[in-house]
């Protein structure tokens, strides 16, 4: 998957679901499955899960094209080349890395480096990346959000950290194209089918509400 094939995935639901916690891959193909089905089909794995790589690639094997998979918590050089080779279709970090954005890019796999300020946004899209994960906006708002993005209007923003239906769709309307959303929308790995699914139902009314689009769930 190149680049812009996964960009292009990630924005037809600008949904990436995380997991973070016990997502072995007896956990990770049902809840993925649960997900799947309520029209969420990209996956970020964390290198700081349990069995990351593991599940990554049952997922794939599982549901093939349905589903983008990569990984996330991707904090160095030696990582990023591991889960290359375990054939992430995306890597994604908590910070903004020059080295692991060069090694990730330089194997033409789309890269969502992680910023916060205005310097850190110029410097890493100036690499050529498409996408920028500005973390953990949740937690700091919709006013920082707006500060930091507004005279960078030409970067493309997936807020991540922190993040709910309710927040995730004030983001969207404020210029984000993505949401990353893990515990909020995946739990631990401890959640039930029922409970997926309300958070999926959500989620996808929220995106289709900042869209301006009728609601994606009856």
């Amino acid at each position: 998957m190149t680049p812009q094939q996964a960009y292009d995935f990630l924005l037809r639901t600008s949904i990436m679901a995380g997991t973070r916690g016990n997502f072995p891959p007896s956990v990770a193909l049902p809840m993925v499955e649960v997900l799947l089905d309520e029209g969420i089909n990209v996956f970020e794995f964390t290198m700081n899960s349990v069995q990351p790589i593991e599940a990554m690639q049952a997922v794939k094997k599982r549901f093939g094209g349905q589903v983008m998979a990569g990984m996330g918590t991707v904090l160095d050089v030696e990582t990023a080349k591991r889960v290359i080779d375990a054939g992430a279709d995306f890597v994604v970090s908590p910070a903004f890395q020059p080295a692991v954005v060069e090694e990730v890019l330089k194997h033409d796999v789309f890269m969502a480096p992680g910023v916060i300020t205005p310097t850190e946004c110029v410097n890493a899209w100036a690499m050529g990346v498409r996408m920028l994960k500005i973390f953990p906006i949740g937690t700091l708002g919709i006013e920082y959000f707006k500060a930091v993005t507004g005279p960078l209007g030409h970067m493309k923003f997936m807020c991540n950290g922190g993040m709910s239906a309710e927040n995730g769709q004030q983001f969207l309307q404020a210029g984000a194209v993505a949401l990353g959303m893990a515990a909020w929308l995946t739990g631990d790995g401890t959640w039930t089918e029922s409970r997926l699914r309300s958070r999926a139902h959500l989620l996808r009314n929220a995106v289709a509400a900042a869209r301006g689009e009728a609601s994606q769930m009856a």
